[in-house]
């Protein structure tokens, strides 16, 4: 897609690999539509886009709660922008063992992963159909592939947004809307202080290995390389992504490396 001139929007666009996507494409001069919960930081982002030449329309929203999309779109669709791609980078992760977390939790991350991201996805398809044409990206993860200790529903909820857009992929194909799955492995964000304990709280650390991950800017630039040749999955990160390769083609030694991940 030639993101020039187009109507695009990014979800999860006040931090991390959703923000530094959003200040890439405004380069691009389009019309950004940007969400996120911190309407302060929404608004900061939503400067530095317009900065760059594009016009930008902030709208704020918690994945966690249905009806705030909802609204959200009534917003959007009020202006009479029909968004020409749709670009999910909202989300939250987890840091806890199974056998300690208690089912709203488990909830929790599904609402926000899963049901939000597909709810917004759902508003915002029937108007693509109608003009037959869009691109739908949502980002999983390398664990989006394959199951990881303390990321039970976290994993869960992103193989979760594979099954449901390779679906949505498969009924549209005769309607044009493309699909792409961002799968990233380590980047350096704060996904991992954001993530939920068993107790739902933040987790608040910064792991190791996501304080050594790719830069997010980096990260975006390869992003948006694949979003504009519309891949079917943009896989980034550094040598962590070869998972994905180990438990495709050497799913027992996937299980022996997975058992010997250290207890938090």
């Amino acid at each position: 897609m030639d993101f020039s001139g187009k109507t695009i929007w990014v979800t999860g666009a006040t931090s991390g690999i959703g923000k530094e996507v959003a200040l890439a494409l405004s380069k691009e001069k389009c019309t950004l539509i940007l969400s996120g919960r911190n309407e302060a930081a929404l608004e900061e982002v939503a400067s530095l886009c317009t900065g760059n030449g594009s016009t930008t329309y902030p709208v704020s929203f918690d994945l966690g709660n249905i009806p705030t999309i909802e609204t959200a779109y009534q917003k959007v669709n009020a202006k009479g922008l029909v968004p020409d791609a749709l670009y999910h980078f909202g989300g939250i992760s987890q840091r806890a063992l199974v056998s300690e977390t208690p089912l709203h939790v488990d909830r929790k991350i599904f609402e926000v992963n899963y049901f939000g991201t597909i709810a917004l996805t759902k508003l915002v398809l029937p108007g693509m159909i109608a003009k037959g044409d869009g691109h739908i990206a949502a980002t999983s993860s390398i664990v989006g592939k394959f199951g990881f200790p303390y990321r039970s529903s976290y994993s869960a909820s992103k193989q979760a947004l594979h099954g449901f857009f390779e679906s949505l992929l498969a009924e549209n194909k005769q309607n044009n809307i493309r699909v792409s799955m961002i799968i990233p492995g380590f980047i350096s964000t704060n996904i991992s202080v954001n993530a939920v304990n068993s107790s739902g709280e933040a987790h608040g650390k910064l792991d190791e290995n996501q304080a050594g991950g790719m830069p997010a800017d980096q990260c975006a630039k390869i992003i948006c390389k694949g979003l504009k040749r519309e891949k079917k999955e943009i896989l980034v990160g550094n040598k962590e992504i070869i998972m994905v390769y180990i438990r495709r083609f050497l799913p027992r030694l996937y299980y022996y490396l997975a058992s010997r991940v250290k207890p938090m």
